[in-house]
């Protein structure tokens, strides 16, 4: 996982990029945090509704799970 959003999948070998904040929900990921937690952070840096941010990690953690099969 670079700054820049590039994520490299050593185990398929496929890469994939990510926006703003797709990369700050991964990087929040990287740690041990709960789905409040990740929201409350998400919350203050991009200024966005708890029940929108959190529907939003919900709807990317999909998207994640069908990429790794």
């Amino acid at each position: 996982l670079s700054d820049s959003g590039f994520v490299f999948d050593p185990s398929t070998g496929r890469s994939y990029s990510v926006n703003e904040s797709g990369l700050a929900i991964l990087r929040l990921l990287q740690k041990p945090t709960d789905l409040e937690q990740v929201v409350e952070a998400l919350q203050q840096k991009f200024e966005g509704e708890p029940p929108v941010l959190e529907r939003d990690v919900i709807e990317f953690a999909s998207v994640l799970r069908g990429q790794i099969k």
